[in-house]
C-alpha cells in the first residue's frame, strides 16, 4: 500500500502501524513522489493527505485513479469539511478520514479494503477460468440460452445436410457455423465462406460455380466456384438473404442436385456439399413480399439455429469482456489484464443494439487506450463513457455518506442491472452472497478487523 504525507512523523506512525509480513507499506511526502512510485509498484490502496505541497489531495486522487483504477484511496484530512468530504467521494475516493485517526481504527479500514482487493483479484482469477471452462469450439458463453444453442449444436452436426443460423448482427453467426462443421463427419473438408452481400449480382454465378476461360469479358481464365472450393466440407452462405432472387433459382437446383455448371461449360461437376445459410434478416417476411423463395426457404431450414442478442445473455458479458482483453493485451503487445467494477456494470447494464461485435469493439478500444494494467470507463469511447457517467450518481451534498450506505447504493445499483439476481450481482461485484446480503440489509456496524495488524501501536496518525 501508499502513504502520502508532507509530515514524515505521520509517515512513520503509519508505517509502523500497518506494515506486515503481507502488506509492504511505501511513503512518500509529495504527490509527484507518491505517483511515480504508484506507476511503479500498483498499490492497492493509498492513504493520501488533502494538503500536499504543490498538489491538493483531491488533485492527486484523480490522477492516481487514473494510473492504478482499482487503488482504494483514502483522504485524511486535518480539517473536516462536508463540501471536500462529498467532492472526495463523487471523484472516486473510497473514504474521507478526520485527523487524528486512531491506529486501530486505521487498521480497521485499511484491513477492510485490502480484504475485498484479495477478494477482487480471486473473482477476476475465476472470470478467467470461467471463460475457458465456458468456451465451446471458441463461442464463449455460460448463460441458460447458449447452453441451448450448444446443445442443439451438438445434436444437428453429425447429421445435417442443410442448416439455417438465424440472428441480428453481430450475435456470430459463424462462429456457430463453424462449431457445426468441426463436429461433423466431414470436419477435415473445406468450410468455405460466401459472403453473399459482398458479391456483384452480376458475379453471383461465377462466384459461386465458376466459369471457364473466354465465357465472359474478363474471364482470361478457369476458375472454379465455391461449391467446388467446398467438395467434401461446409459452404458457409453468410448475408443469405440478400441474395438475388435470379440466383435463389440455381442455388436451389445445385443444392438439390449436388452438381454444378460452370458459366460457360456444358458439362456437370459433381460435388458433396453441405450447406449453412446464415442471416439476420426476416425470410418469412421477404417471402411474403415475394424476396426469397419459399421452396429455396425449406430446403435450408431443415435444421435452424437461433441465436440469442447479447441483452438476452447478460451473464455472459462478463466472460466475453475478460475474453477479449485477454485478445487485445497479446495483440496489442500491452499489460491489460483487469477491468474495475464499475466498468464492469456499465457494460452489463448497457443495451449492445451491435451484440458481441460491438462489445469487442468497445473493448478493443479500452485495451488501447489503457494507461496501465485495468481498464476504466474513462478507456471506453467518449459516447459509452459519458452515457455511463450517469451510472454513479453523486450524493447530495447536504448528507455525506458513511462508506457502509456507499456500499449499499452500490450493491443496489449492480442488483438493478442484473434484475434482481443476488448470484450473479455477488459475482459481478467480485463478493460473496453472505456479503451482498449484509450490504443490502444491515446497517452500518464496525468494521472489519485487518488479518493480522502488527501489535504494541496504537498511537494516533
Amino acid at each position: 500500500m501508499l502513504a502520502v504525507d508532507d509530515d514524515p512523523v505521520a509517515l512513520e506512525l503509519v508505517q509502523a502501524a500497518l506494515s506486515s509480513e503481507s502488506v509492504k507499506v511505501i511513503t512518500a511526502e509529495t504527490a509527484a513522489d507518491g505517483l511515480a512510485l504508484a506507476r511503479k509498484w500498483q498499490p492497492e490502496v493509498a492513504i493520501v493527505d488533502l494538503i500536499l505541497p504543490g498538489a491538493s489531495g483531491l488533485d492527486m486522487l484523480d490522477e492516481l485513479l487514473t494510473v492504478v483504477p482499482q487503488c482504494d484511496v483514502v483522504l485524511l484530512t486535518g480539517h473536516y469539511s462536508t463540501e471536500s468530504a462529498v467532492e472526495a467521494i463523487q471523484r472516486g475516493a473510497s473514504d474521507y478520514l478526520t485527523k487524528p485517526i486512531s491506529v486501530r481504527d486505521l487498521r480497521a479500514k485499511i484491513g477492510a479494503y485490502l480484504a475485498e482487493s484479495e477478494r477482487r483479484l480471486r473473482a477476476m482469477e475465476l472470470e478467467r477460468e470461467a471463460a475457458t471452462a465456458n468456451s465451446f469450439h471458441g463461442i464463449i458463453g455460460r448463460s441458460s440460452a447458449m447452453a441451448d444453442v450448444f446443445a442443439r449444436i451438438r445434436r444437428i452436426a453429425p447429421h445435417y445436410r442443410s442448416v439455417l443460423v438465424l440472428g441480428d448482427t453481430g450475435t456470430g453467426k459463424e462462429l456457430v457455423s463453424r462449431a457445426i462443421h468441426e463436429l461433423s463427419p466431414v470436419a477435415k473438408g473445406p468450410f468455405v465462406v460466401c459472403n453473399c452481400s459482398a458479391v456483384a449480382e452480376t458475379l453471383f454465378e461465377s462466384e459461386l460455380f465458376g466459369h471457364v476461360k473466354g465465357s465472359f469479358t474478363g474471364a482470361t481464365a478457369n476458375k472454379i466456384g465455391f461449391f467446388e472450393a467446398a467438395n467434401g466440407g461446409t459452404l458457409f452462405l453468410d448475408e443469405l438473404g440478400d441474395l438475388p432472387l435470379a440466383m435463389q433459382t440455381k442455388l436451389l437446383r445445385a443444392i438439390q442436385n449436388q452438381e454444378v455448371q460452370r458459366v460457360g461449360s456444358p458439362e456437370a461437376v459433381r460435388v458433396s456439399v453441405r450447406i449453412i445459410g446464415a442471416t439476420n434478416r426476416d425470410l418469412h417476411g421477404m417471402m411474403a413480399a415475394g424476396g426469397f423463395r419459399e421452396d429455396l426457404y425449406y430446403r435450408l431450414a431443415m435444421v435452424e439455429v437461433k441465436l440469442p442478442s447479447l441483452s438476452q445473455r447478460p451473464d455472459d458479458i462478463p466472460l466475453l469482456a475478460r475474453h477479449f482483453i485477454a485478445a487485445f493485451a497479446k495483440e496489442y503487445a500491452k499489460e491489460v489484464s483487469d477491468i474495475t467494477t464499475r466498468a464492469m456494470v456499465a457494460l452489463v447494464r448497457h443495451p449492445w443494439p451491435g451484440n458481441i461485435r460491438e462489445l469487442e469493439n468497445v473493448i478493443g478500444h479500452a485495451a488501447m487506450m489503457a494507461e496501465g494494467a485495468t481498464i476504466d470507463l474513462d478507456d471506453f469511447p467518449p459516447e459509452y463513457s459519458e452515457a455511463n457517467a450517469e451510472s454513479f450518481p453523486a450524493f447530495p451534498r447536504e448528507k455525506l455518506p458513511t462508506l457502509a450506505e456507499i456500499g449499499r447504493r452500490y450493491a443496489r445499483h449492480a442488483l438493478d442491472v442484473t434484475h434482481g439476481n443476488k448470484a450473479r450481482t455477488a459475482e459481478l461485484l467480485g463478493i460473496s452472497r453472505a456479503t451482498l446480503y449484509k450490504m443490502l440489509s444491515e446497517k452500518e456496524g464496525p468494521e472489519p478487523q485487518p488479518a493480522n495488524p502488527p501489535d504494541k501501536v496504537d498511537a494516533l496518525v
